[in-house]
């Protein structure tokens, strides 16, 4: 099994940054990528950033260029840290880890509003 627990949510305003981490524990071995979700109030989950194994990453283009994906392997820890937000970047942001064995994961969220 994966377990992942997501950290560093909170209220921030329009223009701020915030960092969140995804702190997973469990079969990490087995895990080929994470990536970041996020679901706003009467809209569909949709994928924000995902990073492979490998170290490659993707972007949603609503956040290219503002967010950036990383992870220390050390740590077994992913990051998103999030520049330049804006009030449209509320939503509850969840981690999500695919493993090979078990299957995707996912954390239980972290509330992020954006407001002034």
């Amino acid at each position: 099994q994966v377990q992942l627990v997501e950290s560093g949510g909170g209220l921030v305003q329009p223009g701020g940054s915030l960092r969140l981490s995804c702190a997973a524990s469990g079969s990490i071995f087995s895990i080929n990528g994470m990536g970041w979700y996020r679901q706003a109030p009467g809209k569909q989950r949709e994928l924000v950033a995902a990073i492979s194994s490998g170290g490659s990453t993707n972007y949603a283009d609503s956040v290219k260029g503002r967010f950036t994906i990383s992870r220390d392997n050390a740590k077994n820890t992913a990051y998103l840290q999030m520049n330049s937000l804006k009030p449209e970047d509320t939503a509850v942001y969840y981690c999500n880890a695919d493993s090979a064995i078990y299957g995707p994961h996912w954390g239980k969220g972290t509330l992020v509003t954006v407001s002034s």
